[in-house]
Order: C-alpha cells, then structure tokens, then sequence
C-alpha cells in the first residue's frame, strides 16, 4: 500500500477488529479531532450512527472541511446525554506533524521492541502513520497494537 495513503480516511489493518462496527474511534478521525480541537468522548462516538461514524470517517481533513466537521459535531452532539462536545485547542506543531524529527519517545518503542526506524522513515511516513505511533506511545495507553502498528508503517 505504501506509506502515502489517504490521512484523512485511512483506517489501519491494526485496527481491524474494530472497523465495520466502529466500537472505537479509529486513529484517522482522532487525528482529525486534534485538528479541530474538540473532545469527542467515546459515549458521543456510540451515540452516532453507524451512517454517522462512516462519514466522520470518511471526512475530508482540508482546512474548510475541518471546519465544517467541528459544526457538524457540535450539532450532533448538542442534544446528546453527554452534553456538546467540547471544545480544545487544535493541535499545532506536534510531534506528529513534524516530519524532520523522530520523538524520543517513538524512537525508544521502536528499539525496545527491535525496529530500527531511521529519520528518513519517519520523513516518509504520512502524517497519519506519525500521529498512530505518537498515540499509541503515550504512557499510560494500552501499547498492545504498537509491535502491529510498526509492522504496518514500516513494511
């Protein structure tokens, strides 16, 4: 497939056993989130449609459709027993969007588990791929899809 997919709507075969029926909010519309700044909880997530969940999906990640995502979102979620969605500061210059440079805390993933990840693969990669690895590094989050999420960006 190589590593210039889609940002926008990719969905990673490590996140198979939740696509189709969208328990989870997949790393391409958490991605987007960060974009628009807003904290769309796991209950909002299953409030939606599955209809639903395929358009956020499917969103495109421009800068004016962002912007129509955050409205549509606020909407959506208006009415719901969680209360609106709220609102964050988007994400800018993280670690993800930095093409350049490899955070440490990848990189130490990476060679705890046996990847060599060169500068040049993290250059390579999409954006989304970079933001799957800065997520699934974070303390304190489950890493058992990281070894997986390796595997897939850098085959």
């Amino acid at each position: 497939m190589g590593s210039h997919h889609n940002s926008a709507s990719h969905c990673f075969a490590f996140e198979q056993d939740f696509i189709g029926n969208w328990r989870c909010i997949p790393l391409c519309v958490r991605r987007k989130l960060d974009l628009i700044g807003l904290k769309l909880k796991l209950n909002h997530w299953l409030a939606l449609s599955q209809v639903q969940r395929q358009e956020l999906v499917d969103w495109p990640d421009a800068s004016d459709a962002l912007e129509q995502l955050r409205e549509h979102l606020r909407s959506c979620t208006s009415g719901m027993a969680e209360g609106m969605a709220k609102d964050l500061l988007p994400i800018v210059d993280a670690a993800w969007q930095q093409a350049d440079r490899c955070p440490a805390e990848v990189l130490t993933a990476a060679a705890t588990r046996g990847v060599g990840l060169t500068p040049a693969q993290w250059s390579g990669m999409s954006e989304l791929e970079r933001f799957a690895l800065c997520k699934l590094v974070r303390p304190g989050h489950d890493h058992h899809n990281l070894e997986a999420a390796f595997s897939e960006v850098l085959a």
